[in-house]
């Protein structure tokens, strides 16, 4: 049988990169189903197995009840609704768990079949590193909601979120290294740089979309194109100092995130403008097209999700969409760097 190291090694990378899409689905859910402060411990080993008996879940149960979220948020819950929201950030945290698993043991293989350039080992330890440090993020980020204000704090929120999108991206960018290494890249600085900037701006805007969501800012100013019957509502500038209103406030974060999505659609359209003038080769040009498509879609979701006051599913179903953008503004970039 023939082995091909090089398409072994790059569907590793692909099916790493889905997986982590995954945990990212999973992650959304367990948000919006108000699931991920209902572990409020994690053991490296005993954490892996969930409880068994129903004495063992009213055990947890009963550890729970002395967090904040039970005290003011879900007083009401009986055991059954606690294994409901259990479930979810438990399969959350396992399926993390199993992804490690996934790199490392195939890694090692590839290490002792000799499959790995010497680089690329380098570069392989920085992902495993991001997932090391992503692991960490997740638990700061969930211990933020277990004193005081029973909800996690939207900047480590943004963190764990946007270190998922480097995992997810870093991956792909070590496939496409492997799908494309007899390919050269043609020079072509000016859209190199533009493309660039367009990854840039997805980047800022994942981070207000963490932001809207761990302010639960969606579920105000639920019109469009204007916030209420406002282009800029009054709460934008409610907060003191000035600045506070677009990193903490609900109006001034949702703000940045509307019209930051104006931004890139614009942009995006100036690229069709100019299009010609940046010399695009056929490969550019087809990806810039599946951009542009993925950005159309993203942005009308974006509305229909805004419009339904940030419904449950439609918040699960936008942030996959923000990682498909921004996975194909990766293949743009990486189809125009050096």
């Amino acid at each position: 049988m023939n082995i091909n190291p090089n398409k072994i090694i790059r569907n590793w990378l692909y099916f790493g990169a889905a997986f982590t899409v995954l945990i990212l689905i999973v992650g959304g859910i367990t948000r919006v189903t108000h699931s991920g402060l209902s572990m409020v411990d994690w053991k490296l080993i005993i954490g892996s197995i969930p409880p068994l008996t129903e004495s063992a879940w009213i055990e947890k149960f009963e550890i729970y009840k002395q967090f904040p979220e039970f005290k003011g948020v879900h007083s009401h819950f009986v055991l059954s609704d606690f294994k409901s929201i259990f479930f979810w950030e438990y399969l959350h945290r396992m399926l993390g768990r199993l992804l490690s698993m996934i790199f490392l043991f195939p890694f090692l293989f590839f290490l002792y079949k000799k499959w790995l350039k010497r680089d690329e080992i380098k570069k392989l330890l920085v992902l495993f590193c991001l997932g090391g440090c992503q692991a960490f993020l997740g638990w700061y980020m969930v211990s933020s909601g277990l004193t005081g204000e029973p909800d996690v704090s939207h900047f480590r929120l943004a963190s764990h979120l946007i270190m998922a999108f480097g995992i997810v991206g870093y991956s792909l960018w070590l496939a496409f290294d492997r799908q494309f290494e007899d390919l050269e890249v043609e020079s072509n600085t000016s859209f190199r740089k533009i493309s660039i900037a367009l990854l840039l701006l997805i980047i800022c805007q994942a981070v207000y979309g963490a932001f809207v969501a761990g302010l639960n800012a969606g579920k105000f100013y639920t019109t469009f194109p204007k916030m209420d019957n406002e282009w800029i509502a009054e709460g934008v500038t409610a907060m003191e100092p000035f600045l506070l209103n677009f990193i903490s406030g609900i109006a001034g974060v949702q703000f940045i995130h509307r019209y930051l999505a104006w931004a890139i659609v614009f942009f995006v359209g100036y690229i069709w403008i100019k299009r010609k003038s940046f010399n695009m080769n056929p490969f550019q040009n087809k990806i810039f097209n599946g951009v542009s498509f993925i950005l159309i879609a993203q942005f009308t979701l974006g509305v229909i999700t805004l419009l339904s006051g940030a419904e449950r599913n439609l918040g699960v179903i936008h942030q996959v969409g923000a990682v498909l953008l921004f996975s194909s503004v990766i293949l743009l970039v990486h189809r125009t760097a050096k």
